[in-house]
């Protein structure tokens, strides 16, 4: 095999890969076109509003907390 022959199968398997490519794309827009905009703006990671937890939840997860906390070093104590 010459290289002009090699050089005529690379440029074919590029068209045709190329080609590939294009039916990708235009299957990828008809699915955004079924599944609207907003899907595309979660698929690009649009950011979230972020979760607010209330004074008086923040209050008792800091409890929690502590609680745990305060058992670990009992035990630990115990253990000697």
């Amino acid at each position: 095999m010459n290289l002009r022959q090699v050089l005529k199968q690379l440029r074919g398997e590029r068209s045709r890969t190329q080609k590939g490519l294009s039916r990708f794309d235009d299957a990828i827009a008809a699915f955004e076109k079924l599944v609207g905009a907003n899907a595309r703006r979660k698929m690009r990671g649009a950011p979230r509003a972020k979760r607010r937890f209330s004074v008086a939840t923040r209050r008792k997860m800091a409890e929690a907390q502590k609680a745990r906390w305060a058992k670990l070093r009992r035990e630990k104590a115990a253990k000697g």
